[in-house]
């Protein structure tokens, strides 16, 4: 029996809930795969914003001979402003991309249930929370699934779709294939803290924070090694500023808390202070680095034994998550290398870079950072053990 009659690939209706960033990237990418997208968000004026901002955006394109014309046009047809959930009668599929809280999450979900269709597909964007425990509240749990977009959503390929203990068998697949037809690359993850990039990733930032914390190597040297060691495209600080020193935090307290204060995932304290301090990165001016006019980029002392030793110890953390990420079944092996490298850019997937550095010299270095620190954070995956 099929639960969703009306699900096709093709001319969705879509409702995007939340007309931030992701919000309105999220509703390009519906809008220019031919689908009749309504924005809604609680705030109006964030509406007509993100609207007159996508207007930009597109016309740049057109500028750059990216799209047409003819293109953009049919992209902006394509969308309307809806002033309440009720306006989300006659969608088929609705992604809600808003604040990164269970409680306002879930409150619009069970609000909006009262005025959709029963066959309506609901989605939540979230980086971090769990989708079982956001669709359990739900009347209809079997209809709810994670739909995890990267930012910004038009220009990343990565989407993971994650399917709950509630969520109808059936149901994966279809976002799956609607994600593909969409031109994304689609990638199914087991409901756990943080999927299956923001729960591996977290080392990349975490431990980058720890070797400056602890007055081992400075922000720009990090960085540096990262870059000209990995061939990682930006530093975990250069990262971090991007995304946001608050929104990276937030998801790294997410993922602590939802997995019982496990130590490998326990946030940073530099971190902490950056966020009060509304030190957030680019969107704030300052955060790691001064993005104010005319600043000059501090350069780094270059010290080749220190860069090794920043090199190892953080891509030995990735490795290791990767490995057990692989040993608990959270994807399998060809989504979890094209999630790390589709959905953060990093050059090589993580478990063919253990293989090629060596799993020994990986549970080396692991092994190293235990017997220094006694910490249950340098625990090693057992499985990785397995591939010395």
């Amino acid at each position: 029996m099929n639960s969703f009659p009306n699900f096709q690939i093709k001319n969705m209706n879509v409702g995007i809930i939340g007309a931030g960033t992701m919000g309105i990237g999220i509703a390009q990418v519906a809008a220019t795969n031919g689908c009749k997208v309504w924005i809604y968000d609680a705030n109006a004026k964030q509406v007509e914003t993100a609207t007159v901002g996508l207007e930009k955006t597109l016309t740049k394109l057109v500028g750059k001979q990216k799209i047409s014309a003819e293109k953009m046009n049919e992209i902006l047809a394509n969308i309307s402003i809806a002033t309440e959930l009720k306006d989300f009668k006659d969608c088929e599929l609705i992604i809600e991309a808003i604040i990164e809280n269970k409680e306002i999450k879930t409150k619009v979900f069970t609000e909006l249930e009262k005025y959709v269709s029963e066959s309506c597909v609901i989605g939540s964007n979230t980086s971090s929370i769990s989708i079982t425990s956001l669709g359990a509240e739900l009347q209809k749990p079997e209809r709810f699934i994670g739909i995890h977009f990267f930012n910004p959503a038009p220009l990343m390929p990565l989407v993971e779709v994650i399917p709950s203990l509630l969520t109808e068998k059936s149901l994966a697949e279809k976002i799956y294939s609607l994600m593909k037809d969409w031109g994304k690359t689609p990638v199914i993850a087991k409901d756990i803290p943080g999927f299956i990039v923001n729960r591996i990733a977290r080392p990349y930032y975490g431990e980058g924070l720890r070797i400056v914390e602890e007055n081992i190597a400075t922000v720009e040297q990090v960085d540096d090694a990262m870059k000209t060691l990995g061939n990682f495209k930006m530093g975990p600080f250069e990262l971090m500023d991007l995304i946001g020193v608050d929104v990276n935090f937030s998801v790294t307290k997410t993922v602590y808390n939802e997995y019982f204060y496990d130590p490998k995932y326990k946030p940073s304290l530099l971190q902490q202070r950056m966020s009060e301090a509304k030190l957030h990165g680019r969107k704030t001016g300052k955060g790691f680095y001064d993005y104010s006019e005319g600043a000059v980029k501090p350069e780094p002392v270059k010290d080749a034994v220190l860069y090794q030793q920043i090199f190892m110890r953080i891509i030995s953390m990735l490795i290791n998550e990767a490995v057990e990420a692989k040993r608990l079944g959270v994807a399998n092996d060809e989504d979890i290398e094209l999630a790390m490298q589709k959905g953060v850019n990093y050059p090589k997937g993580l478990l063919a870079w253990g293989k090629e550095i060596g799993y020994a010299k990986i549970s080396e270095t692991l092994q190293d950072l235990y017997e220094e620190y006694q910490e249950e954070r340098y625990r090693q995956s057992p499985l990785l053990r397995k591939f010395i």
